[in-house]
């Protein structure tokens, strides 16, 4: 049956931000599908690994700071230790900070590329070259945004962050399809998680972004098990360099 492309049995994800939020969710579900969970947070994440095992797989964890790349090459090196190969890595781990853009300072931009595009692009390239020394085939997928789409407004480096998040997702597909490795993005809309609890709690721009939902609801980690998991197995091997907006309608709007 076709529905057998879907399994990720025996497959090895590497899941960054994995200890709350999106990344645990998605976590979860490639643990649903039978993948194998390394995850990488600078919290703790007891909550993600009894979710993981509770739905009957394993998870390793180590404790990383991803604003520089120094921890990149250790995670490749734990990861196979812990299982053998890596066949997945889920680039989730991002922070984002607001300000007007007139008072925006040079930490508030480089602690927002630094996570969210530097370490992404360089723990791509360090599982792409295990990839490569396994010669099997790999599953990159990038977390962009709805502002790698639109402009937003007091977020200037989460939005360059998250544009070029597309940008070089394309890119590196574009370079890497030969060797069987596919790189694609999804890109969450309003969802429920740290990153968006301003804005949640400022009643008047909630009721503002729900108006624009179609669905008329905050989105949730769970909504984005179904994707993640379609973009690490074998039934997205032909789905290169794009990046599937999981959004509720807001782009269509």
């Amino acid at each position: 049956m076709y529905v057998s492309r879907f399994t990720l049995e025996g497959k090895t994800a590497i899941v960054t931000g994995a200890g709350t939020g999106l990344g645990q969710g998605m976590a979860v579900g490639l643990a649903e599908a039978g993948a194998r969970i390394f995850g990488v947070d600078f919290i703790d994440m007891g909550e993600t690994e009894r979710a993981v095992s509770a739905v009957g797989s394993t998870f390793h964890g180590m404790t990383a700071d991803l604003s520089t790349i120094k921890p990149v090459e250790q995670i490749i090196e734990r990861a196979v230790a812990a299982y053998g190969t890596v066949d997945i890595l889920v680039n989730n781990a991002g922070i984002i900070k607001r300000n007007d853009s007139i008072d925006f300072t040079e930490k508030e931009w480089d602690d927002v590329l630094n996570i969210n595009l530097k370490t992404v692009f360089f723990l791509s390239q360090a599982v792409a070259r295990q990839f490569l020394a396994q010669e099997s085939p790999g599953k990159i997928i990038n977390v962009a945004s709805m502002l790698s789409f639109q402009g937003g407004i007091r977020v200037p480096s989460y939005t360059a962050s998250k544009s070029g998040v597309m940008g070089l997702t394309r890119l590196l597909a574009c370079e890497w399809a030969k060797h069987r490795i596919n790189v694609n993005a999804i890109a969450p809309g309003y969802m429920a998680t740290n990153n968006t609890e301003q804005l949640r709690a400022d009643a008047a721009r909630s009721a503002e972004i729900l108006g624009r939902i179609p669905a008329g609801r905050w989105g949730l980690p769970e909504d984005l098990r179904g994707p993640v998991v379609f973009l690490a197995s074998a039934a997205s091997d032909y789905v290169n360099g794009y990046t599937i907006a999981v959004d509720g309608g807001w782009l269509a709007r």
